[in-house]
């Protein structure tokens, strides 16, 4: 159950009742790749245009498109990628429970999963997709081993207390004046600039990508302890086995829904009108409100994979091998939007940019299936599999 595809989901199960390990497993990766769809249709706006990046909106976009681009902002931009750290954070107490099983030692090898992890992420970010979360996920994921221990309410607390400690320095700043946009124009001349060098060759790219990085790593101070936040959270939940069987926890994803929705849809709401990440107000705001609407969003999930087995049965395959996928993803857009093939990038409308993003989910969906009908794991999920455990196994 790893959005990292590190470890087979389920391994690190207690013994579960009969019959139960199927459906338990199955519900959970469904889950997992709903989270890689959402994480595409907010990261494929960045690669179909250039002025993204830069916090701004394109200009060639009229009424309709920035009301679409809106709603992707208002719905899924900060929220996706906390169900995606989330699930990262529960997977992990699975991994410590199979270690304990199995009587190994588990901080090497999960120390080895790590660096392997970050190689992976480095190069995706400089050769496909500056918006990168694995090299994130892999440093913080040795935060995550050095509390490993720590109790479930212990774990919560410092999760709201990190959440609410980002939001009051968000805040102050934004009482202070601060902004992410000091320069529209020029912000807007520079997404025009790396529109077209997203348009041009390979070294135009991974130039591009290179001269982004700073913006990027400047991101982190909000996404990062944001998304150690959902590690926190997905740790207690692993500790009480809260996935692993969900028809008992109905009333709680009940709760969920009707606390999460109201709260992270207002939230959302400020945010999108705001001017998304732009706006230190509705970022704020956001900061505080997306955790409820990314958990009513887990808990709606969870209920209708439970409901709908062949709905389920159809998503899972792809969650499985969800580290094959997430790059597979970056990969698929490079060669649509950019100039190493179609160079799409700068003319696709946000709708045009959506429908493509939902094609592409498609595909890996067959893809993913039909792969997992031959193999045990998906390609990278194999590779990073054998750098961690020092061995090469059949695949």
């Amino acid at each position: 159950m790893n959005v990292t595809g590190l470890d087979r989901p389920g391994d690190g199960h207690p013994q579960p009742p009969p019959g139960d390990t199927l459906a338990r497993i199955t519900v959970v990766d469904a889950l997992r790749d709903s989270a890689l769809l959402l994480i595409l249709l907010v990261n494929i706006a960045f690669f179909g245009s250039g002025y993204d990046f830069h916090l701004v909106d394109d200009p060639t976009h009229g009424a309709v498109d920035l009301l679409i681009a809106g709603a992707v902002e208002l719905l899924f931009a900060m929220k996706a990628y906390l169900l995606f750290a989330f699930l990262f954070g529960y997977s992990f107490t699975l991994q410590l429970d199979s270690a304990a099983r199995r009587g190994v030692a588990f901080r090497p090898a999960f120390l080895r999963r790590l660096s392997g992890l970050f190689v992976l992420g480095a190069l995706h970010a400089v050769l496909l997709f500056h918006g990168d979360i694995l090299t994130t996920y892999a440093l913080l994921g040795l935060v995550l081993l050095a509390v490993r221990r720590i109790e479930p309410r212990t774990a919560l607390v410092a999760a709201a207390t990190i959440i609410g400690g980002i939001a009051v320095v968000v805040g102050i700043a934004a009482v202070l004046g601060a902004t992410l946009v000091p320069d529209e124009a020029a912000a807007v001349s520079a997404g025009a600039r790396s529109t077209l060098a997203l348009g041009g060759g390979l070294g135009d790219v991974v130039l591009e990508h290179v001269r982004s990085m700073p913006a990027m790593i400047g991101g982190l101070a909000v996404q990062g302890p944001l998304a150690f936040a959902a590690f926190l959270v997905g740790l207690a939940a692993g500790k009480h086995r809260l996935l692993a069987t969900v028809p008992a926890h109905q009333d709680l994803l009940r709760r969920c829904e009707r606390v999460g929705y109201p709260i992270g849809l207002a939230g959302a709401v400020v945010f999108a009108v705001g001017g998304s990440t732009a706006n230190l107000t509705g970022l704020m705001v956001s900061i505080v409100t997306a955790p409820f609407l990314a958990a009513a969003y887990a808990a709606t999930l969870l209920r209708l994979f439970t409901r709908r087995p062949r709905l389920a049965g159809a998503f899972a395959p792809a969650g499985r091998m969800a580290l094959t996928n997430y790059l597979a993803q970056s990969l698929m857009c490079v060669l649509v939007f950019t100039g190493l093939g179609w160079g799409l990038v700068g003319r696709t409308a946000p709708a045009q940019t959506l429908l493509i993003a939902l094609v592409i989910f498609a595909v890996q969906l067959v893809v993913s299936s039909w792969w997992l009908r031959r193999f045990r794991y998906g390609p990278v999920e194999w590779a990073l599999r054998a750098w961690t455990h020092r061995e090469r196994r059949p695949n």
